[in-house]
């Protein structure tokens, strides 16, 4: 039977620190959390190769005393609590004891610090948790944190640290983040002898908003202010414009900490619910500030999580209040009006995405140029029903307000004023009474084009088809012997571009249209590294992007195939969705979903297109050698049989 014995005080050290200290960003949260316990008004970080290799903290907080210095290092040694009732109304960031000891345990430690009641600082070196040097020296007031060569008596932890940079990038974004928490201390970050953030420290939250994320972000604010029952509550929240592909840009504060709450991220996402696409996250800098008593903060080591005491109560209380904040705005944005073509008083604004000029002009001079309203397929619809519903001259004229869609284009968004081109009704002459069939009949099944006839796609069908029309602006009705085929025009346009990219991927004929002028955009750390990671990828599609100063990057080229792109939320959605690979694929693998991403220029579904667009759009997808799905999965085209619709009607029994 195995022997029960203790632990020796080393081995319970580094077991110890493993719960606390992950990474070079634990060391770096710890001490900056002393230091604002400290009450420092200014804090310095520096580090080194992804601060594997050396951390250096300093602040202006009140320092340490010499005969207090060796005992700070000793397990569970704290002067923020006395006894367990103090963990119920616990204020400052750190309480548990356990920081230094961690810290010291996988690392070597300098630490200089001097009080401003006495004359001389204090150097004090611990390695391994054993005491090197301890004396005096000349130091300001204040404290000094040096730590070297962490995880070097651990190589197993070390092992499993990722690269400097993104090491370095988990220490930016923790350190953003508790800026925000503190916007009345200044913050000064250095990597590599490179000042990547420097905070004024003058308490104004949308100030840091910007310096941290940038002009576009502090642009959509929406501030929020509430006091109730359970919590008092200030901040902002982006408008739903602002929206990124995981929770990296939701930032909440209990109390001045920094934490992780699926209560809280739960509630503000039920709240956007309606406000947004699915799957994407918002915007939110917030401050909660809730009684001692209704909070338990000792739950984990690293201080990250906490419970509430009363969690629907919370959880209710925080949705209604932003609801009602995302409620009580006008969130549609507002677009400039073209001076030739104003828009009317009772009119509803048109929205009208943007074009390059040599489009724009081209587009004007079509719709000029048309003089008598044509209904796409209206004349071969009259052929073949005796019951054609008449249009009224003032709908067919808004049924040709539409751009001609040429195979390397987009037509702008949906027109809500605009009706379908063609339909048809045919009247009940008869108004039978309804007929409960004795027996229950197979409900009618879709027919794909992989279970069909190849013969819908070669070049000598393709004069055989009959267009019909657009059905609810968004398929197209086409007959082609004893079947009705019906073609997502959506999908596609997503094929045609999808496979138009790829090939010129794989022939390096990509091209690339120069944007003037330029596209500036904020990138955070994770997005820095993923377009640097990823970035040979990026340009052989066509991007030309050059970093512009600090977080801000330029775009000044994009690929030859979008147009009438938001090329800005594109391009951070592409790296949003890199963030989310594994690492395991290849460089293939990554080119299709670069290429994936030029589907966003696809003609969107609730679309009016005119019969040409869509004779081009259906001969470049009939080229294409598995035109069946778009990239996605999605089919393209369904078919019905003439015996499927006549046994709906009841004509074959």
């Amino acid at each position: 039977m195995p022997q029960i014995t203790l632990l020796s005080q080393d081995t319970i050290d580094k077991i110890a620190a493993g719960e606390v200290i992950e990474r070079p960003c634990s060391v770096v949260k710890e001490l900056v959390e002393n230091a604002i316990d400290a009450g420092a008004t200014a804090i310095t970080v520096e580090i080194k190769e992804g601060g594997i290799s050396f951390i250096r903290i300093t602040d202006n907080g009140c320092g340490i005393e010499h005969s207090q210095v060796p005992i700070a290092f000793l397990r569970h040694s704290t002067s923020k609590i006395k006894k367990v009732e103090d963990l119920l109304c616990v204020k400052s960031l750190g309480f548990r004891g356990e920081a230094l000891s961690s810290i010291a345990a996988i690392s070597r430690v300098e630490l200089i610090t001097k009080t401003d009641s006495e004359l001389t600082g204090t150097r004090y070196l611990i390695e391994g948790s054993k005491e090197v040097a301890n004396e005096e020296v000349g130091a300001p007031d204040g404290t000094t944190f040096l730590v070297k060569d962490l995880f070097y008596n651990t190589p197993a932890r070390r092992k499993f640290l990722k690269t400097p940079k993104t090491e370095g990038n988990y220490i930016s974004d923790m350190l953003e983040r508790l800026a925000l928490s503190h916007p009345d201390i200044s913050f000064k970050y250095i990597n590599n002898n490179q000042t990547k953030l420097h905070t004024s420290g003058n308490g104004n939250v949308k100030d840091l908003i910007y310096h941290i994320y940038g002009r576009d972000i502090t642009a959509a604010l929406l501030p929020v202010s509430y006091k109730g029952e359970f919590f008092h509550l200030t901040g902002f929240i982006g408008k739903p414009i602002v929206t990124r592909g995981n929770r990296n840009y939701e930032n909440y504060f209990i109390n001045g900490r920094y934490i992780k709450s699926s209560l809280i991220a739960k509630s503000i996402e039920e709240a956007y619910k309606n406000f947004m696409m699915l799957h994407q996250y918002p915007f939110c800098v917030l401050y909660f500030e809730f009684p001692g008593e209704l909070l338990d903060v000792n739950v984990h080591p690293t201080k990250m999580e906490l419970r509430f005491g009363h969690n629907q109560e919370v959880y209710k209380e925080l949705y209604e209040t932003l609801f009602s904040v995302l409620s009580g705005r006008e969130m549609i944005p507002q677009v400039p009006v073209d001076e030739e073509q104003p828009v009317k008083k009772e009119e509803p604004h048109i929205y009208k995405a943007p074009i390059p000029e040599p489009f724009e002009t081209r587009r004007r001079n079509e719709q000029q140029s048309v003089s008598t309203p044509v209904i796409p397929a209206a004349a071969a619809v009259r052929e073949t029903t005796s019951f054609q519903k008449i249009e009224s001259p003032a709908r067919a004229k808004r049924d040709i307000q539409v751009p001609v869609l040429s195979a390397h284009a987009k037509t702008p968004p949906e027109q809500k004023e605009s009706a379908p081109s063609v339909e048809q009704k045919i009247p009940d002459t008869r108004n039978p009474e309804p007929i409960t069939p004795k027996k229950k009949e197979t409900d009618y099944q879709e027919i794909t084009l992989g279970d069909i006839s190849k013969e819908f796609l070669s070049e000598e069908s393709r004069k055989k088809h009959r267009i019909i029309g657009q059905l609810f602006k968004t398929y197209w009705l086409i007959e082609f012997e004893d079947k009705l085929f019906i073609i997502d025009q959506h999908a596609a346009h997503e094929k045609v571009l999808y496979e138009r990219t790829m090939a010129s991927l794989k022939k390096k004929e990509y091209t690339s249209q120069t944007v003037s002028p330029p596209i500036i955009l904020s990138l955070d750390a994770k997005e820095s590294e993923m377009l640097e990671k990823f970035r040979p990828q990026i340009e052989q599609l066509g991007y030309v992007v050059e970093p512009f100063g600090g977080k801000e990057y330029m775009i000044r080229g994009i690929p030859g195939n979008l147009f009438h792109m938001d090329m800005k939320d594109l391009f951070i959605e592409m790296l949003d969705d890199f963030s989310n690979l594994t690492g395991k694929e290849t460089p293939e693998l990554i080119l299709e979903k670069v290429a994936t991403m030029s589907c966003k220029a696809a003609v969107k579904g609730n679309t009016t297109l005119s019969l040409p667009e869509i004779e081009a759009l259906i001969d470049e997808l009939l080229t294409l050698d598995t035109p069946y799905n778009c990239p996605h999965g999605r089919p393209t085209i369904i078919s019905m049989s003439k015996y499927d619709i006549e046994k709906k009607f009841k004509r074959i029994v």
